[in-house]
C-alpha cells in the first residue's frame, strides 16, 4: 500500500503540517526540518497525487505558459513544428520536474474579442502557481491587466514594454541583430537584404533596429527597398527570397530575423539558381536544429529560449523567497556555419 503524509510525519517524527509546509516548499523551514522530511519522504518512496497536494494547501502545482495561438498553428499545420515551443517546454519541465510541478500549454488568441473572457476562465479554472508568457502575450496589456487582478506571479520572456509589470527573462535581440550585421558587414558585403518579422512582436522591431544601427555604424544607408517583412514562417521567407533577389539590384547577403524565413530564403535561392554562400549569403536567428542540417548549414544567432525558459521558470518557483529577484539577462552566441562568406 503506498505511504502516506501520516506515515512521512510518524517516521520524521514531525507534525503533518511540518511535512506539508516542507513539501509546499514554503519560506521559513529550517534546513533541519527539511532534511528530516526529505530522508522520510525518500525511504518511504512516498509520492504525494497532485489533488492531495492541492488539498493539502493552497498551491496547485501547475505552472502555465501562454504561447500565442495563430503562429504555433501555422507552424504545425506546416509540418515543420515549433523548435521555439520544444525548447521552451524543455526548459520549464526540467526546472518543473525538480520542484515537483506540472507544465502546461496554453495556446492563447492574442488580440482576439474574446481573449479576457476566456484567459479569465482558465485562470479560474486551472489556478496556476504562476505564468510563463511569450511573445507576443508578453506584452498585451489585456493579458499583464488580467494576472495582475488576478493575483497570479507571471514572468515575461522577451518583454519590450511596460518593463516595470512583472518579472522578466530577457536576451538583447537589438544588439544580436547588430552583431549579425556586423558579421556581414566584415565579410566585405554592402547591400545587406534584411527579412523583418511581425510587428506584433516587439523582438521584430528589436532586430530590425540592429540591422539598421550596424548599417549607420558603418557609415552604410538602410534601403527600404532592401527590407521585406516576413511572419517568422518558411513560406514568408520564401516569398521574401524571390523579393529580394529579383530585385534589380540584388543584395549579396540577406539576413532573415528567424532560421524558418531564412531556410525559406534558401529554398528560393535554389529555385532561382542563385547559390548559397557564393551568389548570395545567408543568415537567420534562433539556431534550430534545422538551422545546423540545412544546405549549406546556417549561419545564425543562437537564441537560448531553454535558458530562458528555465531561468523563468525558477524565478516563479522562487518567487515567494526571494522577491527582489525580478529580471534576468541571458546571453546569445552569433554562430558562423557555410552559409556566408566574403561577396563573390
Amino acid at each position: 500500500m503506498p505511504a502516506t503524509i501520516y506515515d512521512v510525519a510518524a517516521l520524521a517524527g514531525v507534525s503533518i503540517k511540518s511535512v506539508s509546509r516542507v513539501l509546499n516548499r514554503e519560506p521559513n523551514v529550517s534546513a533541519a526540518l527539511q532534511a528530516k522530511v526529505q530522508d522520510a519522504v525518500n525511504s518511504l518512496d512516498y509520492r504525494p497525487s497532485l489533488s492531495a497536494r492541492t488539498l493539502a494547501g493552497s498551491s496547485s502545482y501547475l505552472i502555465a505558459a501562454f504561447v500565442d495561438a495563430d503562429l504555433t498553428l501555422e507552424h504545425w499545420r506546416s509540418g515543420r513544428g515549433s523548435d521555439y515551443l520544444s525548447r521552451l517546454q524543455f526548459g520549464a519541465l526540467v526546472e518543473c520536474r525538480k520542484a515537483g510541478y506540472h507544465l502546461l500549454v496554453e495556446l492563447v488568441d492574442y488580440g482576439a474579442s474574446s481573449l479576457e473572457a476566456r484567459l479569465s476562465a482558465l485562470l479560474r479554472s486551472l489556478r496556476p502557481d504562476g505564468v510563463l508568457l511569450t511573445p507576443p502575450n508578453a506584452d498585451d496589456p489585456t493579458v499583464l491587466d488580467i494576472l495582475e487582478r488576478n493575483g497570479t506571479p507571471f514572468v515575461r520572456l522577451g518583454a519590450d514594454r511596460d518593463l516595470g509589470r512583472g518579472m522578466r527573462v530577457f536576451m538583447d535581440d537589438r544588439k544580436a541583430a547588430a552583431d549579425m550585421t556586423a558579421h556581414l558587414i566584415g565579410l566585405g558585403h554592402r547591400r545587406i537584404g534584411f527579412v523583418s518579422g511581425p510587428a506584433a512582436y516587439p523582438a521584430s522591431q528589436a532586430r530590425r533596429l540592429g540591422y539598421e544601427e550596424a548599417l549607420s555604424a558603418h557609415d552604410l544607408i538602410t534601403e527600404p527597398e532592401l527590407i521585406v517583412e516576413g511572419d517568422f514562417t518558411f513560406a514568408s521567407g520564401q516569398r521574401a527570397g524571390k523579393a529580394l533577389l529579383t530585385s534589380t539590384r540584388r543584395p549579396s547577403a540577406i539576413f532573415a530575423s528567424n532560421d524558418d524565413m531564412a531556410l525559406g530564403v534558401l529554398n528560393a535561392a535554389a529555385s532561382l539558381g542563385v547559390s548559397t554562400p557564393g551568389g548570395v549569403s545567408v543568415c537567420g536567428f534562433d539556431d534550430t536544429p534545422s538551422a545546423m542540417f540545412s544546405t549549406p548549414p546556417l549561419t545564425t544567432v543562437r537564441q537560448p529560449v531553454a535558458e530562458m525558459a528555465a531561468a523563468a521558470t525558477r524565478m516563479l518557483l522562487e518567487a515567494a523567497r526571494d522577491p527582489a529577484r525580478t529580471v534576468k539577462k541571458i546571453d546569445y552566441t552569433l554562430v558562423e556555419r557555410a552559409s556566408t562568406q566574403p561577396p563573390g
